[in-house]
Formats: C-alpha cells, sequence, structure tokens
C-alpha cells in the first residue's frame, strides 16, 4: 500500500511539473487565451463581443502611429531600454561611459541588473505620482516615471550592498534588506504624490533576493546578482544562437517565487496566470506579461554580447492595457454590459482575464495585418517591433485623446504586481 502511495505521489507530481512546464509555454497563452476569443467572436462571451471589421481600422492607425515614430520603419525592440530615453536624455550613454572599464560579459551582468530590477518596478503607478529628476528637472509619469527613478536609485547603488561606493549592480543581500522607506524615497514618495502598490512593489524586491539565493544555477552561488543570469543563457548557446524561449524559459523559472498570493501547481508558483471557468481542462489562462516584457528587454544585452536570438515571434503580445485599451477604444472589443466601464476590476475578475486574453490574440491578428499592409514579413518586422511602433503606443495616444489623464478604458485595481 505504501509503495502504490508512494508511485501514486510520484506520479501525480510529475504531472504537476509537465503542467507547469506547459503553462510556461507561449503555446499555451496562444492556445488558453485562443478559448476566450473564439467564445467572444461566435458571440458566447459573457463580457465582449469581437468586432473583426474594425481590425483595419486598429491597423491603420497603429501604422500612423508607427510612422510618426520611426518614418523610416527602423524601430527598436518594445523593451525597458526605450523607457530609460524619457525626455530625450543620454542615459544609456551615460550608463555605458560609466561602464567602459567593464569586459562586455560584466556589462551584460550589469544591464541584466539594471533591466531586472526595473521592470520588476514597473507596475501601474497611478495617474497622480510622478517624479522629478533632479539632474535634468524634467518631471515624469507612469512608465517612464518608474524607469527614470529606477535608473538613477540603480547608478546611486540603491540596490546594491556596497551601496554609493560599488553602484551599477543589483545583489541579493542588500534587496532582502531594502526598506519601504528607502523605496519611498527613491520614488519621491509623498503623501502629496502617492505611488500605487508601494508594499506590494518592496515585497516583490525582497522576495527576489531571497529567490537570487535559493537559485546558484541561474544567479550565481557566490554574491547572488540577477544579472548573472546572463552566465546561465551563455551555457544555452548554439552556434553563437540564443532562442527567444529560452530566455523567457529562464526567467519563469528563476523569478516564480517572486510572486504573491498566485495559483500553484505541484507546489510551484504559477505567476501570471489565473481562472476562468469557461476555459476548458483547469480553467488556468497563462499571460506572462511581465517576464515577456523583461525577455524582451534582456535581448539587446545579449546581442550586444554578438549573440543572434532566433524564434522572436514565439513570444506573443502583451496582454496589458495599453494594448488592450486600444483594441476597446476603436471598437475592436466591446463591452456587453456597460458597468464594467464603471468601477475597478481585481486582476484575477473573469472579464480582466478575457479583456487581457482577447488582447492577445487580436495583437497577432493586428501585426499580422500590420505587415501586408507594409509589404513587410515577421522577420522584418517582428511582433516584438510592432509593439514598440506600435500598438502600445497608440493604446496610450488614444486614451488620452479619449479620456482625461490617458486613463485605461476599464480600470484595474494594482497590486504594484502585474502591470
Amino acid at each position: 500500500m505504501e509503495r502504490k502511495t508512494a508511485e501514486a505521489l510520484r506520479s501525480q507530481r510529475e504531472d504537476g511539473r509537465a503542467l507547469v512546464a506547459y503553462l510556461r509555454s507561449p503555446s499555451a497563452i496562444r492556445e488558453r487565451c485562443g478559448q476566450l476569443y473564439k467564445l467572444a467572436v461566435e458571440g458566447n462571451s459573457r463580457y465582449f463581443n469581437c468586432d473583426l471589421s474594425r481590425l483595419e481600422r486598429v491597423a491603420d492607425y497603429t501604422i500612423g502611429v508607427m510612422r510618426e515614430e520611426y518614418p523610416d520603419l527602423e524601430i527598436p525592440f518594445h523593451s525597458r531600454w526605450r523607457h530609460f530615453e524619457a525626455g530625450g536624455v543620454p542615459r544609456l550613454s551615460i550608463l555605458d561611459e560609466r561602464l567602459a572599464g567593464l569586459k562586455p560579459l560584466e556589462k551584460a551582468i550589469a544591464k541584466f541588473d539594471l533591466a531586472i530590477i526595473s521592470v520588476l518596478l514597473d507596475a501601474g503607478a497611478g495617474e497622480s505620482w510622478y517624479y522629478d529628476e533632479p539632474e535634468t528637472q524634467l518631471r515624469f509619469k507612469r512608465s517612464e516615471g518608474l524607469a527614470v527613478a529606477s535608473f538613477q536609485m540603480f547608478c546611486a547603488g540603491t540596490f546594491a550592498s556596497g551601496g554609493h561606493t560599488t553602484p551599477l549592480q543589483v545583489n541579493a543581500a542588500r534587496l532582502q534588506a531594502l526598506t519601504e522607506g528607502e523605496l519611498a524615497q527613491g520614488f519621491a514618495v509623498s503623501a502629496e504624490n502617492p505611488l500605487l502598490g508601494m508594499n506590494g512593489r518592496l515585497k516583490l524586491l525582497q522576495k527576489l533576493g531571497r529567490s537570487l539565493i535559493s537559485s546558484p544555477d541561474l544567479f550565481g552561488e557566490q554574491d547572488p546578482r540577477p544579472g548573472n543570469l546572463v552566465r546561465y543563457l551563455m551555457t544555452k548557446t548554439f552556434n553563437n544562437q540564443l532562442d527567444a524561449v529560452t530566455v523567457l524559459g529562464a526567467v519563469l523559472e528563476g523569478l516564480s517565487n517572486i510572486w504573491s498570493g498566485r495559483v500553484e501547481v505541484a507546489g510551484i508558483n504559477l505567476g501570471d496566470v489565473w481562472f476562468h471557468p469557461d476555459v476548458v481542462d483547469d480553467g488556468l489562462v497563462p499571460f506572462h506579461k511581465l517576464s515577456q516584457w523583461l525577455t524582451y528587454s534582456l535581448l539587446e544585452p545579449l546581442e550586444e554580447l554578438g549573440l543572434e536570438i532566433t524564434g522572436l515571434d514565439a513570444l506573443t503580445g502583451l496582454a496589458e492595457y495599453r494594448n488592450g485599451g486600444l483594441c476597446l477604444d476603436l471598437g475592436l472589443i466591446n463591452v456587453k454590459n456597460q458597468d464594467i466601464l464603471l468601477k475597478s476590476h481585481p486582476v484575477s475578475s473573469e472579464a480582466i482575464v478575457e479583456w487581457r486574453a482577447l488582447t492577445l490574440i487580436l495583437l497577432d491578428s493586428i501585426a499580422a495585418t500590420i505587415r501586408e499592409k507594409l509589404g513587410m514579413n515577421s522577420e522584418e518586422l517582428p511582433l516584438v517591433k510592432i509593439l514598440q511602433g506600435g500598438t502600445w503606443t497608440a493604446g496610450r495616444r488614444i486614451a488620452a485623446e479619449l479620456r482625461k489623464g490617458a486613463t485605461p478604458p476599464i480600470q484595474i485595481e494594482s497590486d504594484g504586481t502585474v502591470f
């Protein structure tokens, strides 16, 4: 009996690990989101309709934004590095000057440190928070504000064990010791300048510190740093090539334990995976929005090392409120009940899960329509460039045209860890 019980438990664990591996794959994201998309297109969703006749309108609007932002259509990746250039300030050139004495691998490790910490701090800031950059006297809000503030904290050594004496790095011990007061000071938070999800952001960084220590194969045994993920990924290259999905897999494995209050399978935290009753089997719908955006942000330092990134379009679009807002504001997605627009919703709510799922699938269709109109293929214009050029910017722009403060059409309750 004991032997049968042990075998059953082992089989259960193996099944659980197989499900986790599946839910971490881009194919699972598209397949599960595709189920909700099919329901909406057929008119069987409880929350939304899809009007595919508006697809060309969305593509045309996005192309207009792309040509305005990038007239030559030489579009960079949609990544955190774009936000570091906010206000036209050459912060990346300044960073490169400060890293000039390092070997290429060490430089990439430092850039990984910066990208990872900054992306993880990029949950919704709210419409009232702002950051005044001391060096430039420029004011930034939302993602740009969070990027510039985290860049300045990184350069000042806020996340480094040696503080200002050894800045330009992120160390596990320092993250675990970080206080909410220090984080609030870095973001210039006050009673008059509140930032949503401060406690959630702090816990995320503290958990990151613990995860770095618990995964020495990914982050190094001595002085664990997020940037040491570069060393791990270098072992996964073949003929100087690295698959983008391999990078995502490393991110999901290494950061799985930092998310609070999420679904677990076989004792493994699934992260950005949520439940919807209309999805067959277990009802789980994966998005991995922040992890995929982080993956996109890590590709550029890897390319600077001379690696060729393959399989870019295997990754999905990002299921967040700018891309989703673009689809809603231009009528590609329509709400069935206007009450959805009148109140805030938790990320776990069925309506938000469904909105995100429709957005993710529609991004593939928008991208295909844009390429057809421009006479370009997926290698010339991969999804990651369309997001940048692109749908994210277009989503913010149409929101600004329609609503004060460029707020999204549907309000989401931010805990500082998802958007």
